[in-house]
């Protein structure tokens, strides 16, 4: 299978190389130019505890119209920029392009569908973990599997065929699911609880459990977002915070991706985690304050290094 990932950063690297590893003709797409060039000059290397792997038949580029029209494209970018990273490689989209959104946050869907036939794209999560550590190299902090989904909900031929490509075991287990808006939603929950709270404190995920202070904050940042969810009919597999707790256990050691984004003072999806939490709220008559201060918060720390 031709397979394009759009946004080559530490996730669609890991995904990118399975994949390529697994057989399947890989090509990475991203705008950073001297991760591409490493990974041309000499492979894409995985390091995964005390082993390291280097992927050398995988290609890399800046330009989708070198990829062409791909049987898959995983959609990896961040998702401030999803318009614009679907809009500027649709030469890796043809008609017939399946298009896979594993990516955090909401809103996803409905920016690809600006530019895609919606019959055409499938949704997931993905329990990987993976920072960049330098250009062409990658840790994966875990392997917990992939879930996808077709948005109707139904179990087609294509979605079985999608799940069996996915199953590999550097990448852990794929699962079909068919609820995957909940599943989503789920991850976010996640997402909302740790990612903000470890990106002001520069705590690691495990550490959010070691305060009652934090644990206080996490907690109230969940309950906000599960009221939300429940008023929009969301069916979540979660209902507490417990499961937020547990994932920032499990992944005690990791630094979340907002703290990763704040130390190399990049911008934060923080507008598509707690701040969509905020704007549902506003929709929905329903109070969210400490989403609502945290987003703030987040807001001006990237206007700290930014600026306006």
């Amino acid at each position: 299978m031709k397979v394009a990932v759009i946004g080559a950063g530490a996730m669609g690297s890991l995904y990118g190389g399975a994949l390529a590893e697994s057989g399947h003709d890989v090509y990475l797409i991203d705008i950073f130019e001297e991760h591409v060039n490493k990974i041309n000059e000499r492979g894409l290397c995985i390091i995964r505890g005390d082993e390291e792997r280097i992927i050398k038949d995988i290609t890399a580029t800046t330009d989708a119209r070198e990829v062409g029209p791909a049987d898959l494209a995983i959609v990896f970018v961040k998702s401030t920029v999803t318009d614009i990273g679907v809009k500027s490689n649709l030469d890796a989209i043809g008609p017939d392009t399946i298009v896979l959104t594993l990516q955090n946050g909401l809103g996803n869907i409905e920016k690809i569908a600006q530019f895609v036939d919606k019959k055409n794209i499938i949704a997931g999560t993905s329990s990987n973990g993976a920072t960049l550590i330098e250009p062409g190299t990658i840790k994966q902090s875990g392997a917990g599997g992939t879930t996808i989904g077709e948005l109707n909900g139904e179990t087609t031929d294509r979605i079985k065929h999608l799940a069996h490509i996915l199953n590999i075991d550097s990448l852990g287990p794929a699962t079909i699911s068919n609820n995957v808006m909940g599943l989503i939603w789920d991850k976010l929950l996640v997402n909302v609880g740790i990612n903000a709270l470890t990106a002001l404190t520069d705590l690691k995920n495990g550490q959010l459990l070691q305060y009652k202070e934090s644990i206080k904050l996490l907690e109230d940042l969940v309950n906000e977002g599960i009221k939300v969810a429940a008023a929009l009919e969301i069916k979540l597999t979660h209902s507490t915070p417990d499961y937020c707790k547990e994932v920032a256990k499990v992944t005690g050691g990791n630094v979340s991706s907002m703290l990763a984004d704040v130390r190399n003072r990049r911008k934060t999806e923080i507008e598509n985690i707690n701040g969509a939490i905020v704007e549902y709220g506003r929709k929905l008559g329903i109070a969210t304050p400490v989403n609502e201060i945290l987003t703030n918060l987040i807001l001006l720390r990237e206007k700290s290094y930014l600026g306006d």
